[in-house]
């Protein structure tokens, strides 16, 4: 790096993105692992609705759910301390923690679509700024 891009300043917006995706990231990967937790502890607790396509183990989504969560609250302090290789994490966790969360409409709708929508938000954040914001 020379030392012009050094003393280039650094948007606040762009930093700003940095703080907010990191934190979605943890707000997230902490939502994902409690529901996760709540799956595996007490599958009784989802009730599913009739008609569904898909039809899926509770347990077994709950901890997929909860290794996600985990995953994605490492990734967030990862974005935090600057590392490039966070950001490509962060949007490949979130793109699969929504996915996971489609087949998980019908145990629990509500939750579901709000982290479908959290997830959405996480890779538009990521995916807009840059590295020098990361290090800033």
């Amino acid at each position: 790096m020379s030392t012009r891009d050094r003393e280039r300043p650094v948007s606040g917006w762009a930093v700003g993105f940095a703080v907010f995706a990191g934190a979605l990231m943890l707000m997230v990967g902490t939502f994902q692992a409690f529901a996760g937790l709540a799956a595996i502890l007490e599958n009784e607790f989802f009730a599913v609705g009739r008609n569904y396509a898909y039809e899926i183990d509770v347990t077994g989504w709950g901890w997929l759910h909860l290794i996600i969560g985990i995953v994605i609250i490492a990734a967030g302090i990862g974005v935090f301390s600057g590392a490039a290789w966070a950001r490509a994490v962060g949007i490949a966790l979130a793109l699969l923690s929504a996915i996971a969360n489609f087949f998980f409409i019908p145990y629990y709708p509500v939750w579901a679509v709000l982290i479908i929508a959290l997830d959405v938000i996480v890779i538009w954040a990521l995916a807009s700024y840059g590295r020098d914001a990361a290090v800033a």
